[in-house]
C-alpha cells in the first residue's frame, strides 16, 4: 500500500487525540471528540479545519482569462481583482471533472484555482492535456500546492477570532472575496468562502507557516469555543447546506444541470468545453434532478448509492445521506427521475432490503442565521 500524504498538521492532529484516517491518499483527522459535537460547534461558535489536501494551481499569462472562459463553465470575465467564483471544469459529454474555486488575484494578474483533493492529479492533468489543445493561447499552469498550507475557520464567531490575529478589517472581505492580509504576521490569502453553510474564512499561506497560523488560532480562539473540527463534521455540514461532493451529488456521470447547478454554469458566455452537450440536455429536458429529502419513520439511515423507488419502481438513488445533527432527522439527497421530483412528493428509500417512506423537502436543510 502507497504511503499516505500527510500535511504539516499530521503531528498536531495526533496530539489532539484526532482519528486519522486515509481520505483520498491523505492521512487525515475523521474526528476529534465525535462528528455531533464538532459539528454543533461550528454551527454555534467555530470550527477550525486542515485543508492542506486540497490541490491549488496557478493559471497565468497573457490568454489565462481566455483559457480559463474556455475550461469552465462559469463566467471568469466577470471576476474582479480579490473576487472568486464557483465553477466547474467538464468533460465534452457534459460530466463533471471536478467543481473548483476561481479566484482573480487581488493584483489581477493571475488565477488561482482550488480544486478537490481527490481530483488534484487528475484536474492538473486535465488542465495541461487543454492547453496543449489550446496551444493558441499563451498560459502557463503551475501546481502551488507544494508551496501553500490552507485552513479554513468557520462559524458565527469566525471573523470574531481570525479578527485577533490581522489589523486588517475583515468585515471589508465581502462573501465569495479575498484579500491578500497579513495574519499573526504571515502574509496570506484570505477568503470569506467555505463549505459548511455557516460564516467564515478560507486562509492560504505559505505551506511552512501553516502550524504557526493552527497553534495560534486555537490559542487566541480556545476562550471564544474555538475547537478543530474532522472531516466527517465538514460532511454533515456540507450536506445540511446543500453543497455537493464530488463523487456523490456531482461526477462524470451526473452533470451540473442535473444536480441544480445551473447557477455556474453560463451557456451564453460563448464556446466551452461540454457546452454543446449542456445546451442539448437544457433543450430536450433534464432528465434527472437532485432532491433533498427526509425519512417520515424509522427504519435507519439513507447512504450513498441506496436505491430510491416510488410504487416499487427503481427511480433513481441516494448520493448523500446522514442523520442531521442540526435537525435531528434522517436526511439526504438523491438524484431521481425528472417525474416524481418535487417537495412535498414521497419517495421510499430502500434500507437493508426493506422500503422507508421519505417526502422530499426545500434544501438548503440548514440556513445560516443573519447576523
Amino acid at each position: 500500500m502507497p504511503e499516505l500524504k500527510r500535511t504539516p498538521l499530521a503531528e498536531r492532529h495526533e496530539q489532539l487525540g484526532a482519528r486519522m484516517v486515509d481520505f483520498a491518499g491523505w492521512y487525515m483527522p475523521v474526528q476529534y471528540t465525535g462528528i455531533i459535537q464538532e459539528h454543533r460547534t461550528v454551527r454555534t461558535v467555530a470550527g477550525l479545519f486542515d485543508l492542506g489536501h486540497m490541490g491549488q494551481v496557478e493559471v497565468a499569462g497573457p490568454d489565462a482569462q481566455a483559457f480559463l472562459q474556455y475550461v469552465t463553465t462559469n463566467d471568469v470575465t466577470a471576476l474582479t481583482p480579490g473576487e472568486a467564483q464557483y465553477s466547474l471544469l467538464l468533460y465534452p459529454d457534459g460530466g463533471v471533472v471536478d467543481d473548483i474555486i476561481v479566484y482573480l488575484r487581488p493584483s489581477g494578474e493571475s488565477y488561482l484555482v482550488v480544486v478537490n483533493a481527490a481530483n488534484a492529479e487528475k484536474d492538473l492533468a486535465w488542465l495541461a492535456e487543454q492547453r496543449e489543445k489550446r496551444s493558441d493561447l499563451d498560459v502557463t499552469i503551475t501546481d502551488l500546492s507544494p508551496r501553500l498550507g490552507m485552513l479554513a475557520i468557520q462559524g458565527p464567531k469566525a471573523e470574531a477570532i481570525l479578527q485577533q490575529l490581522t489589523s486588517s478589517d475583515l468585515g471589508e472581505i465581502a462573501y465569495f472575496h479575498a484579500a491578500e492580509i497579513e495574519v499573526d504576521g504571515v502574509p496570506c490569502l484570505v477568503s470569506r468562502t467555505g463549505y459548511t453553510g455557516e460564516d467564515g474564512f478560507e486562509i492560504y499561506c505559505p505551506i511552512e507557516k501553516t502550524e504557526q497560523l493552527w497553534d495560534r488560532l486555537l490559542r487566541v480562539g480556545e476562550p471564544m469555543g474555538l475547537k478543530p473540527i474532522g472531516l466527517g463534521a465538514r460532511d454533515t455540514l456540507r450536506l445540511e447546506a446543500r453543497m455537493p461532493l464530488y463523487g456523490n451529488e456531482i461526477s462524470a456521470d451526473i452533470s451540473p444541470l442535473e444536480a441544480g447547478l445551473g447557477f455556474a454554469v453560463k451557456l451564453d458566455k460563448g464556446d466551452f468545453i461540454g457546452r454543446e452537450a449542456l445546451l442539448k440536455q437544457k433543450a430536450e429536458g433534464v432528465k434527472r434532478r437532485l432532491v433533498g429529502f427526509k425519512l417520515v419513520e424509522r427504519g435507519g439511515v439513507p447512504r450513498t448509492h441506496y436505491e430510491v423507488q416510488v410504487d416499487g419502481r427503481t427511480v433513481g438513488f441516494v448520493t448523500s445521506g446522514t442523520t442531521s445533527p442540526t435537525l435531528g432527522e434522517n436526511i439526504g439527497l438523491a438524484i431521481v427521475d425528472r417525474e416524481v421530483a418535487g417537495v412535498g412528493k414521497p419517495l421510499d428509500i430502500i434500507i437493508r432490503g426493506k422500503p422507508v417512506r421519505a417526502v422530499q423537502v426545500r434544501t438548503p436543510f440548514h440556513k445560516q442565521k443573519e447576523a
